[in-house]
């Protein structure tokens, strides 16, 4: 594949030199011009971008370049491609997009959407280990928050869940609980912080305790414990997330590419 230098663009885009080696692949490089620019909010969650052939003269390059480009950042999940619409910014408001991180699925029918019961809310100096999960200095704070998710009223996850306070600055308890859309669109429309990907470890483990009494559970029930930190763009966590999952009535599917 033909590899090129694109020359830096007046406004948001930068040379390539700061996002992407020289001998990277064409596409590649646009990919990266284009990541910068959705990173720098040139487009916002759920908006539009331009369309190939302005997004060709932009940049200089063949529309077949941009398509390819494009495909590449749908293929991740930032972008979402609309037959006859043309390409948008991706976001967990919408409904196929909102269980992308959340692959907890009901044995029986179609999965449906959880009830939330937020439990406890929290601002306080991470932890050790919260920190280094996030990449925070020591002494910085974080949000901690602790919810349900419920299937008819049964309790399925109990999740505990830690932000860093800058990005989340004016977050309360009150706005989690009003707003009635998934967490993380809250979050991008209120915070301009979107969840890009995320790296997860699960084990299992037995219910004790408090915990047990809050799943309905009895102690020592098998359980799945799922460590997920979500990361935004150029790969910054912004999100710690300890879930403990029952699974008499679900399961955990994850599709492998």
């Amino acid at each position: 594949m033909a590899v090129s230098h694109v020359p830096a663009v007046p406004g948001p885009d930068h040379a390539l030199g700061d996002v992407s080696p020289a001998f990277s692949p064409l596409y590649q490089q646009i990919k990266a011009l284009l990541t910068r620019s959705l990173s720098l909010s040139e487009w916002k969650a759920g908006e539009a971008l331009p369309s190939e052939p302005e997004l060709a003269q932009r940049f200089k390059v063949s529309q077949g370049t941009v398509r390819k480009a494009l495909d590449a950042l749908a293929a991740e999940g930032l972008l979402v491609r609309r037959q006859g619409k043309g390409t948008f910014v991706a976001t967990h408001a919408e409904e196929r997009v909102q269980y992308r991180f959340l692959r907890l699925m009901p044995d029986q029918g179609p999965r449906v959407a959880m009830q939330r019961r937020f439990l406890d809310f929290n601002r306080l100096r991470a932890p050790a280990d919260i920190a280094r999960a996030l990449s925070l200095s020591s002494g910085d704070s974080v949000l901690q928050l602790r919810r349900l998710l419920l299937a008819d009223e049964q309790p399925v996850v109990l999740d505990d869940i830690w932000l860093p306070a800058k990005p989340f600055k004016g977050l309360t308890a009150e706005r989690l609980s009003a707003y009635r859309g998934p967490m993380y669109g809250l979050f991008e429309a209120e915070f301009g912080v979107q969840m890009i990907r995320a790296e997860e470890k699960i084990r299992a483990v037995a219910a004790a305790g408090a915990e047990a009494d809050l799943l309905r559970v009895q102690p020592l029930t098998p359980l799945l414990l799922v460590e997920r930190r979500s990361l935004t763009y150029a790969d910054r966590p912004v999100e710690l997330r300890r879930g403990l999952y029952r699974t008499e009535a679900h399961y955990y599917r994850n599709e492998l590419n």
